[in-house]
């Protein structure tokens, strides 16, 4: 039997490349393999659970516009499928005079970006949030929270009620491409399609070079920790408590977060992983760590950000220095209120002259399409991002599958 697509991936990338590809091609045989047992259980399961609003992008960049579109598809598909989410909005807080000039960088980028934002001052603030200190704030209305495991869930119903499969358990461990289409092994197990789409995440550079693909990048892990707080403090924050980004660095900084579920955490950081998938602290692998070791790429990247780095590396080996992130903006904390819960890893994917790549990568043949890299905000942005994989790949498509997509 060959099915019209493989897609290899059950995040939420994944899926909503397989949706969309339904959607474009109704009645297309679609498979969906996944290692593990169940949707959503890395990257997209490990996330803070917000949805961004694009503020930080550049004005008229892609990653903008899709993460704008991705704000009001994600919200729609959550009402259609009784999702719950609340958008509570964010608070981008300047503590010093460096960040408040940042800020008012950020609202400009806002209004270039068509992002609806609000500048307060600190009296406003503190009327806004009591618990929260600072001299001033750009407040983000559009910026919501949801389970995007959820939303998981839902694409794999909806993908199954168009007749697509999905397996699990599925590791694949070989990747063969032919003139007429793709074989896919998971052990003893094989699939045969017309053509494939990758979304590995954590393993994508793996996937590539186990296709055959020549890759000039490696996945490295960044742990992003978390802690929660006590229920009591469940409602110390009206909305989503942000620091000013320092653009220098590649990741957001330690926030305030608002759970769906009720919680409040503060996190994450952003610590170098010794394990792509080793979700509890001190986790390790010779595997992993010898794949980033021994790539020059890694070293490069290192040096650039050497200082960040041990900065990084510091607060995660003590609580104290991550409570005194968190004191910057929120002083009523205590070391106390700190309740460690399973961190998130993010694939980073570097290249060989140490650039962090922070657009979409992507590793292509006539029948294959991977997804080597799909930038913060990729949950948010996940359905407009499966709709351009999708259209990406329409161009490798036979003619029975465009006539599909035509009618």
């Amino acid at each position: 039997m060959i099915h019209d697509i493989c897609v290899i991936g059950a995040g939420i990338v994944g899926l909503a490349s397989a949706l969309r590809f339904a959607e474009a091609h109704p009645g297309a045989d679609i498979v969906v393999l996944e290692k593990e047992a169940g949707v959503g259980q890395h990257q997209t399961g490990h996330n803070s659970g917000v949805i961004h609003s694009g503020i930080y992008y550049g004005p008229g960049s892609f990653k903008a516009e899709l993460c704008r579109r991705g704000v009001a598809e994600t919200i729609g598909f959550c009402k259609a499928h009784n999702i719950p989410y609340v958008t509570c909005g964010k608070l981008l807080v300047a503590t010093d005079d460096a960040e408040r000039n940042r800020m008012d960088a950020l609202f400009e980028r806002a209004t270039q970006n068509k992002v609806d934002a609000e500048r307060i001052d600190a009296a406003e603030l503190r009327r806004r949030e009591p618990n929260i200190t600072g001299l001033g704030a750009v407040f983000v209305p559009s910026t919501g929270i949801v389970d995007f495991k959820q939303i998981c869930r839902a694409m794999a119903q909806d993908l199954r009620r168009r007749g697509a499969t999905i397996h699990f358990n599925a590791e694949v461990t070989a990747i063969e491409e032919s003139g007429k289409g793709v074989t896919v092994r998971a052990g003893d197990r094989e699939w045969q399609a017309r053509y494939l789409i990758s979304c590995g995440g954590l393993q994508s550079d793996r996937l590539a070079r186990l296709a055959g693909i020549r890759t000039d990048f490696k996945i490295v892990p960044f742990r992003g920790e978390y802690y929660r707080l006590p229920s009591e403090k469940n409602g110390i924050v009206n909305a989503l408590i942000y620091p000013v980004p320092d653009p220098a660095l590649p990741f957001l900084g330690i926030h305030l977060t608002r759970m769906i579920d009720g919680g409040v955490t503060v996190g994450p950081n952003a610590v170098l992983g010794w394990s792509r998938e080793g979700y509890r602290k001190f986790s390790f692998s010779a595997r992993d760590t010898a794949s980033f070791l021994r790539f020059p790429g890694f070293w490069r990247v290192m040096a650039k950000h050497l200082n960040a780095g041990l900065s990084e590396l510091r607060n995660s080996l003590s609580k104290g220095r991550y409570l005194a992130e968190c004191r910057k903006y929120c002083p009523s904390l205590e070391l106390d209120d700190l309740t460690p819960q399973e961190a998130g890893i993010r694939a980073q994917a570097v290249l060989l002259d140490g650039t962090l790549v922070h657009d979409f990568l992507f590793k292509e043949t006539d029948r294959m399409l991977h997804v080597c890299n799909a930038p913060s905000p990729a949950a948010t942005s996940a359905l407009p991002i499966g709709r351009m994989i999708v259209e990406r790949l329409a161009g490798k498509m036979s003619p029975r599958l465009k006539a599909a997509a035509a009618r």
